[in-house]
């Protein structure tokens, strides 16, 4: 499930640079959608790149809220100059926040079209919980609705539980929150969780923790297993990959890596003071051209194929996870050792430069590939299946 945080930034925040102040902090947090009212799209294109959803008015106008349109700030009070949002979202100033009643004969049978109205470009339905019917309703408007957003009054877990019950697959479930640990509730309600939230603060540390919470629901927590190692050898040159990534990486902290899919090697970022070279806490040596690397959709690539702007998975001695961006990729001739290892009787390897930069993770922790003899344990992924360009297949593959 991809989840997404969706950050409220419209009139009802305050005037346009006080949503201006909010919008720049989830920008540089890295929110996903910023939702403001229809007259604002232009101005937060012009702040960065997001995906951005509108509120729709029944009137259709374009809201001229503090600022004389075709004013000065650079442009950035011309509201309503005609950029489409990406998505259009109606029940604002109507039933769905309680301005106007519900339907008199509402009985749990409307659909998206009594928010919608005359725009048929609405995408998503705005519902604010008030009571059973209004959680009845909105339930509804998720037949037709791409988003419903959610947002409960005297918030109690219950309505979201119920509302991820029933709609849970037919629309993306966005719940409202305040605070980071409010959004990591909605995350974990019913360990399937709400699809996003739709985050209500000016707090720009409260907006950056919710962005944190959302990328640490992304991640899985992998299984990694002690194999013992069975030969390590010198082989003769090969063309060895080191992948410098665009992101720091902690001390516990590697890259899983491997001649065969089914069993990748933790080998160790280069966090590692010596008496010879630096640290590069950006840095997996991470073997040569033909190995795999793991990436964060659980997929692998081929370390030859990396390429700057891609994304591998970094992972720490208990299986925790992120994803990293490659900065860098550097392809040199260097001396190799081959390393081969047993897990479950099953036999893996893998070629690892012959330098004491390379390290592994074993029982005694850290561990240089110089260091490393048969009968050691070193931690690795292993999964007993096969791969067909990084997918895993259900086939009998033979590696050797």
């Amino acid at each position: 499930m991809t989840r997404s945080v969706w950050l409220k930034a419209d009139d009802e925040v305050g005037d346009w640079e006080t949503r201006k102040r909010r919008i720049t902090a989830g920008l540089e947090a890295g929110v996903d959608w910023v939702l403001v009212d229809e007259a604002d799209v232009d101005r937060v294109r012009s702040l960065g790149d997001v995906s951005v959803a509108a509120f729709r008015t029944d009137s259709g106008t374009a809201l001229i809220d503090d600022v004389d349109a075709g004013g000065g700030d650079d442009g950035e009070n011309d509201a309503g100059s005609g950029d489409e949002a990406d998505t259009y979202i109606v029940g604002k100033n109507g039933e769905g926040d309680g301005t106007a009643d519900l339907p008199p004969d509402f009985s749990g049978s409307a659909d998206l079209t009594t928010l919608r109205r005359e725009d048929d470009r609405a995408g998503g339905a705005y519902v604010r919980i008030f009571s059973e019917e209004y959680e009845a309703f909105a339930e509804e408007a998720a037949a037709d609705a791409d988003y419903t957003i959610v947002v409960g009054e005297d918030w109690t877990i219950i309505p979201l539980e119920n509302l991820i019950a029933r709609i849970g697959d037919e629309t993306d479930l966005i719940a409202g929150v305040t605070t980071a640990e409010e959004a990591r509730t909605a995350f974990e309600t019913l360990e399937i969780g709400a699809d996003g939230v739709l985050l209500d603060t000016d707090d720009p540390d409260e907006i950056r923790e919710t962005v944190e919470v959302r990328d640490e629901a992304e991640r899985e927590t992998l299984d990694l297993q002690w194999a013992t190692v069975t030969a390590v050898e010198r082989t003769g040159m090969a063309d060895r990959v080191c992948v410098d990534t665009g992101n720091l990486m902690e001390h516990d902290e590697g890259m899983l890596v491997g001649s065969m899919s089914r069993g990748l090697f933790f080998v160790h970022a280069e966090t590692a003071e010596s008496p010879y070279v630096a640290s590069r806490p950006f840095r997996v040596n991470a073997g040569a051209v033909h190995a795999y690397v793991r990436t964060p959709d659980g997929g692998t690539k081929y370390l030859s194929e990396l390429k700057s702007g891609d994304e591998v998975q970094v992972v720490d001695s208990e299986g925790k996870t992120r994803e990293a961006v490659v900065g860098r990729v550097k392809i040199e001739k260097r001396p190799m050792f081959r390393v081969e290892a047993e897990v479950d009787g099953d036999r893996v390897e893998t070629l690892l430069q012959n330098a004491e930069t390379i390290k592994v993770h074993t029982r005694e922790g850290r561990t240089a590939i110089t260091d490393l003899e048969a009968g050691d344990e070193v931690r690795l992924f292993y999964e007993q299946t096969a791969r067909h360009f990084g997918e895993a297949v259900e086939e009998s593959i033979i590696e050797k």
